[in-house]
C-alpha cells in the first residue's frame, strides 16, 4: 500500500471528510483520490480476508499540519501531523492553557443577499 492510499483513506474514512475535501487537503483531484481510496480499500479488505502482509511504502505525499489557535491572545500555529507532538498544552506566544484546535473550512456557496 502506498503513503497516499493510507493517507487518502484517513482522511476519507477515519476522519470524515468528504472526498472533495480530502482531494483538496492533498492537492489532487476528487476523481483521483476516488481511485485512490478505492485501491487502497482493495488491498486493506485483501488484508484482512485472504491473510496478506500489508506494507506501506513509497508513494508521494505530503504531511498535513494541524492548526491551533490560542483563545485568549488568537496566535495560530501548527504541528506537522505524525510529529508526535501531540496537542499542544498551552499558547507559544503568551502560555495560556486556552487553545483549541482550529478546523480547516470546507467551501461554502455564498449567502444569497437581496437588496431593497
Amino acid at each position: 500500500m502506498l503513503y497516499e492510499e493510507l493517507e487518502a483513506m484517513r482522511l476519507i474514512d477515519l476522519d470524515g471528510h468528504y472526498q472533495e475535501d480530502a482531494a483538496e487537503q492533498m492537492g489532487i483531484s476528487r476523481s483521483t483520490i476516488q481511485r485512490i481510496v478505492t485501491e487502497a480499500r482493495k488491498k486493506v479488505t485483501q488484508a484482512l480476508v485472504v491473510g496478506t502482509a500489508l506494507h506501506i511504502e513509497g508513494g508521494t505525499f505530503r504531511v498535513p499540519a494541524i492548526h491551533w489557535q490560542c483563545n485568549d491572545c488568537a496566535h495560530l500555529w501548527e504541528v506537522q501531523h505524525g510529529s508526535g507532538e501531540g496537542m499542544p498544552t498551552q499558547c507559544p506566544s503568551c502560555g495560556s492553557s486556552s487553545i483549541r484546535l482550529r478546523r480547516r473550512r470546507g467551501h461554502r456557496k455564498p449567502e444569497k443577499t437581496t437588496t431593497d
